[in-house]
């Protein structure tokens, strides 16, 4: 059987890589033809990068303008932004504007104003002193209480007419109302209230040292002489109704009571800031003084009943070199730092800008932070209790039972942020003392400037202190910060 051969086919020939025939149905993969893969794969990745080095740079940023926040007070407060209103008459202007002379600083931007019953005998005014504005007649205004001043009406309408001002009032976040008596610390008062909101409702201020004072007229209410503050935003609301509680309030004794009532029927409670001192106690504040509270000393009231602080001086010159210390360290005037030198079994607590107080033994903090009584109650009589707000602990008679005291001699800046302040002993009778006591005549203490932010106020810590050994007629002391646990107590 004769069978056919085919005759087989050639094969197509083979093409190129790189060409389209049509008996190819799709295109060779090529290099250009992959580059928008690539691309989008590369662009993804950077994205990716851009993302992340964004977030670690954000997140970097967060903490340090958080650190620096903290680091500031949470509002920027200052000097201009607070208004200061006297109240005084005209009788006791001429006593005691010497006082106020002492911390109003016109060319420092400090803004305040006196009011005055009368007009004064000396018309020329003193550009050293606050403007002078007579109060309004208050005659319509029933006073009932027995006994006590109607001039209480006009002090506490004082806060109506500083607020209603108007232009004069420009850029005043806080209004603060003292007498002619009062001193104010205005660097820290600045700081205190940097603290809060001035577009809120604040009433700052403290109650009286005395109990019974408290007991009287209120635990709640700032007591006037040392002084209050009221954010600008309450003082605006307070102005338009204070009127109609002035003929509610007819029986209250003073103008402080008059303005706390208005304010708790606003609403409005009283924050408390321990560095406002109506200083209702007589005599010696020695005491006192040299365990100021945790907090930035404020103001300081009730002067003329009251010793000079320093000796040899007069009351105002006393006042003059705690305020010319302030303005050195302004925060760390009155701070109480308590040091140990364990060698010569000796205790020291330094209260800055003003006293030093050398014991010989070891005494312990918690007892030395306990005010010595070596004031009087502010009210007199047989009956009077020694009742305060706080606790005490006697003042030996005996002057060689006490510790060496050194007061405030001298103080100084080394011109960025480091001060020294020198301290001279007070010599009291003829003691006998300890061998390492027996030629100290000086004491020198430096230290940073104190500078207090909102987070160090809330809570405060005591700041530690060494004593730099062996001394002989003077002592250096370095006030420091303490580390995070160490403890003040002396090494044994």
């Amino acid at each position: 059987m004769n069978q056919t051969r085919r005759k087989r086919r050639s094969d197509p020939p083979l093409s190129r890589p790189d060409s389209l025939s049509p008996e190819m149905p799709f295109p060779s993969k090529s290099p250009s033809l992959l580059s928008p893969r690539v691309r989008n794969i590369f662009l993804l990745l950077t994205f990716c990068s851009i993302v992340f080095t964004l977030f670690t740079y954000c997140t970097f940023r967060r903490d340090q303008i958080s650190s620096i926040a903290r680091s500031l007070p949470l509002f920027s407060t200052q000097r201009r932004h607070l208004l200061f209103s006297i109240a005084a008459s005209r009788d006791s202007w001429l006593r005691r504007s010497s006082y106020v002379r002492l911390w109003y600083s016109p060319n420092s931007s400090t803004r305040a104003v006196v009011f005055l019953d009368r007009r004064r005998l000396d018309p020329d005014p003193d550009h050293t002193l606050p403007p002078v504005i007579v109060s309004q007649d208050v005659s319509r205004f029933p006073y009932t209480f027995p006994g006590g001043l109607r001039s209480a009406i006009r002090v506490a309408r004082v806060v109506k007419e500083t607020i209603d001002r108007g232009d004069d009032n420009k850029d005043v976040r806080w209004f603060v109302f003292g007498d002619d008596d009062t001193v104010f610390f205005v660097d820290n008062l600045v700081t205190v209230l940097s603290k809060y909101d001035h577009r809120k409702w604040w009433y700052v201020g403290s109650n009286s040292e005395f109990y019974d004072q408290n007991v009287r007229y209120s635990f709640d209410m700032a007591f006037g002489g040392g002084g209050f503050a009221i954010s600008a935003s309450l003082g605006k609301v307070l102005a338009r109704v204070l009127d109609s509680c002035l003929m509610r309030y007819a029986h209250l004794y003073g103008s402080d009571s008059r303005i706390f009532s208005c304010l708790a029927e606003l609403g409005v409670a009283l924050t408390h800031e321990p560095g406002f001192h109506q200083i209702d106690v007589r005599g010696n504040l020695f005491g006192l003084l040299c365990a100021h509270p945790l907090a930035p000393l404020v103001s300081l009231h009730h002067l003329d009943a009251v010793d000079p602080f320093f000796p040899k001086t007069n009351r105002t010159e006393s006042v003059a070199r705690l305020i010319s210390a302030a303005s050195f360290d302004s925060a760390r005037i009155l701070q109480q730092s308590v040091c140990y030198d364990s060698s010569n079994i000796v205790t020291v607590s330094v209260v800055w800008g003003y006293a030093i107080q050398v014991y010989e033994g070891n005494k312990l903090l918690p007892d030395l932070l306990t005010l010595q009584k070596t004031f009087s109650t502010w009210r007199r009589g047989s009956g009077v209790r020694s009742n305060y707000m706080f606790s005490t602990r006697e003042y030996p008679r005996d002057p060689c039972a006490r510790p060496l005291v050194f007061f405030l001699d001298s103080v100084g800046s080394d011109g960025i942020d480091g001060t020294w302040s020198s301290y001279k002993l007070h010599n009291v009778g003829n003691c006998h003392r300890a061998e390492a006591l027996k030629r100290l005549q000086r004491i020198r203490v430096l230290s940073r400037k104190l500078k207090l932010n909102v987070e160090q106020m809330n809570p405060p810590r005591r700041q530690c202190c060494d004593i730099s050994s062996p001394f002989n007629t003077s002592m250096v002391i370095n006030i420091r910060q303490c580390m995070p646990d160490e403890l003040i107590a002396m090494n044994t």
